[in-house]
């Protein structure tokens, strides 16, 4: 968790809020609702929920969801390139040590599943 941090802020990008915590079943179906019905579904929600994770909610310039997801590298860790998170850190493709939004729209409802307190202005970036 530490070597990812130090690479998102590497990049530039600024840790807003952070937690560790256990994701209820709830949330995490909530989180993975988009994939219900999928036959990898059920092993997401059992992955998240099995250990406690680090959420957190990063800023940076427009488009800073994007510069995130390249850095992640392809969510398949044997596609992924060499230097990127998944690429040099992960091994298997339901658990591939980082999550990170796919759009703005995907990012403000994330952010307020796990953060439902941080201010507004805030949730935008």
């Amino acid at each position: 968790m530490g070597e990812i941090l130090e690479r998102v802020e590497r990049k530039g990008l600024r840790l807003v809020a952070a937690d560790l915590r256990v994701i209820d079943e709830g949330v995490a179906r909530r989180h993975y609702g988009e994939h219900e019905g999928k036959p990898f579904y059920e092993e997401l929600v059992r992955f998240i929920t099995r250990s406690p994770a680090v959420v957190a909610v990063l800023e940076g310039p427009p488009g800073a969801w994007q510069v995130l997801r390249t850095l992640m590298g392809e969510t398949n860790p044997a596609e992924a390139r060499p230097g990127t998170i998944r690429g040099d850190l992960a091994i298997s493709l339901t658990e591939n040590l980082v999550h990170g939004s796919d759009s703005e729209g995907s990012a403000g409802r994330e952010i307020a599943l796990f953060f439902p307190g941080l201010p507004a202005e805030e949730q935008r970036a």
